[in-house]
């Protein structure tokens, strides 16, 4: 079995980059569209069976998700990022350690955030943004999903560490299983039982507690390549695999943790200048993006084991061509879903709701707000490769370059001189200004690595 393992993990350095992106991709992109599903399912469910008033409470839950994925995110990505590079340079000591470390920090993380979570919650939903029509519907579906949240960033975590390891096809499937357990109980709960917005909630916790069994069973397997051993020097925090872990989590997790305070911004902004039927239609928005940029992610996580595993074993070429194909076919995907959204922005919106008022408010959020969305797979993808070579300070301001540096001040800029459209037009000039800066890095780092290929002896194998 380890002759197996060891031929899983010398095919990062051997196959073609292309196969390889398509064989780590593929999974990797099926598995982030079924997560897709969880969210968009319960959206399109609670807009049909419930009504606008409830995709307006769900869209103010979403900084509160995003902050739970931001602490999940810092320790799945900085610790899947560590295990490929470690990995790729023979140390598979180092890469156990770092998986002990990582099921200690994430335990002690996720507790610290849900007691907080239980204890304010009002609290927390007024201050994002909730209204007396909104929060009960907010409150509800928080209350139900908090449970759930443990064993999402479980299910996350982990599965993105059994896909670094070798295991791209097994990591989708066992997201397939939860999604597929919440199809089929989303609408059971919501127009059967009638539960409403908690049924929604209540089916995530299910299907999310299913996923985490079978990821987390895969590392109690000992006949895997990474596995959880019976030592205890494997869970004893580590200053410095802890900090190796969260110095290049870092960067992806301040990109949710930003997301969660722009959306609190946002919905601010938006109930301000549109009421909550304008929440409503950039909940709505938000939901259609996801889309494709969750595929994106998918295409970034399949690119990361190949990237990292090749960076630590000094193959550049093969990096540089890993990164390329990437933007490019990441470019592609998001062109795709930019121009359904400009051309059928109302049949989009009649998917979430039969509102009419949410309709024509979504119809022209879509229309301003994706005029340049086709850039967005490359900042993402971008930002992706310097957390795979743990460049962890250049990963963490590009994250934050578009939202923080671009985004916030359009947002105090925009609205207060056009209004409600000046809300949709900051999302397209945020994604250009963040482009540039991109750009300009990512071609400084190409050189970097141009510099160290020309000065070792080229690796082919």
């Amino acid at each position: 079995m380890e002759q197996n393992d060891n031929h899983k993990l010398s095919e990062l350095s051997s196959v073609s980059p292309a196969r390889l992106l398509w064989r780590y991709c593929l999974p990797a992109v099926v598995g982030m569209l079924v997560m897709s599903l969880y969210n968009i399912v319960d959206r399109i469910f609670i807009g049909q069976g419930v009504g606008p008033e409830a995709i307006a409470g769900l869209a103010i839950t979403f900084p509160v998700m995003n902050l739970s994925a931001a602490l999940g995110v810092l320790v799945g990505a900085g610790g899947s990022a560590r295990i490929s590079i470690l990995l790729g340079a023979g140390d598979r000591e180092g890469a156990r350690k770092v998986l002990g470390n990582a099921l200690v920090l994430l335990a002690v993380i996720i507790l610290c955030y849900l007691t907080a979570f239980a204890i304010f919650i009002d609290d927390i939903l007024i201050a994002f943004g909730a209204s007396d029509v909104t929060l009960p519907y907010a409150r509800d579906f928080m209350l139900y999903i908090l449970p759930g949240m443990f064993m999402t960033n479980f299910a996350f975590t982990f599965n993105n560490f059994m896909r670094v390891t070798g295991y791209p096809v097994k990591a989708m499937v066992t997201m397939f299983i939860g999604a597929g357990v919440n199809v089929m109980l989303a609408p059971l709960f919501i127009f059967v039982l009638g539960w409403g917005i908690r049924g929604a909630a209540i089916a995530t916790d299910i299907s999310m507690a299913v996923s985490a069994v079978f990821v987390m069973a895969h590392f109690f397997n000992s006949s895997n390549n990474l596995y959880f051993e019976k030592v205890r020097r494997m869970y004893t925090l580590s200053l410095k695999v802890v900090g190796s872990i969260v110095g290049v989590g870092a960067a992806p997790s301040l990109v949710n943790a930003a997301a969660c305070f722009i959306n609190v911004i946002i919905n601010k902004t938006l109930y301000q200048y549109g009421g909550d039927i304008a929440v409503g239609a950039a909940g709505i928005f938000t939901s259609y993006t996801s889309l494709m940029t969750m595929v994106v992610v998918g295409i970034c996580q399949g690119m990361q084991p190949i990237v990292g595993y090749n960076y630590g074993a000094g193959l550049y070429h093969r990096l540089r061509s890993t990164y390329w194909l990437a933007v490019g076919v990441s470019t592609l995907i998001v062109t795709v879903g930019q121009l359904g959204g400009l051309l059928f922005p109302g049949a989009i919106a009649r998917a979430f709701t039969t509102d009419p008022g949410l309709i024509e408010v979504t119809s022209t959020c879509l229309s301003n707000s994706l005029l340049a969305f086709t850039v967005v797979g490359f900042q993402v993808v971008s930002t992706t490769l310097f957390q795979s070579l743990g460049k962890a300070a250049a990963s963490i301001f590009l994250s934050l370059a578009r939202q923080v540096l671009f985004l916030i001040p359009l947002l105090l800029f925009l609205p207060p001189r056009f209004g409600l459209v000046g809300i949709w037009w900051s999302f397209p000039m945020s994604d250009l200004l963040a482009t540039v800066v991109t750009a300009v890095m990512v071609a400084l780092q190409l050189r970097a690595i141009s510099r160290l290929a020309s000065s070792a002896p080229l690796r082919t194998v």
